[in-house]
């Protein structure tokens, strides 16, 4: 194993699942992956998913460790006010960045709004 570790944002998720080469060799020999609560409440929340959709992502949470957010889970929640605050993000933009952060985790996103997150380390595909 390599010792990497990486947390997949929404959009990076999406990609995978329909089979992404560029994602699924990044991923290959993860030795650990993980999703925020809130990256899988965005997927299941997408109009038009088809049931054949929602089996696929429930197959792939069950190889994933999904990051829940607690009230208990305090220096998760200061990580995630800190973010929001420092860099500006939106509040589900800060939750997912301080999650990596806190998992010692690489993010993997499309989304460039992270690149201005200079504690995170963040690989655009």
């Amino acid at each position: 194993m390599s010792g990497d570790r990486y947390l997949l944002d929404t959009n990076a998720i999406v990609a995978l699942l329909q089979g992404n080469y560029q994602l699924v060799q990044l991923l290959l020999n993860a030795d650990w992956l993980g999703i925020s609560v809130i990256s899988q409440i965005e997927f299941l929340a997408f109009s038009g998913l088809t049931q054949a959709d929602r089996q696929l992502f429930q197959q792939f949470v069950q190889r994933v460790e999904v990051i829940s957010l607690v009230s208990t889970d305090i220096l998760l929640v200061e990580k995630i006010i800190e973010t929001r605050q420092q860099f500006r993000l939106k509040l589900p933009d800060a939750i997912i960045a301080a999650m990596a952060i806190q998992n010692s985790a690489t993010l993997v996103t499309a989304d460039q709004e992270f690149a201005k997150v200079n504690v995170l380390t963040v690989i655009n595909w």
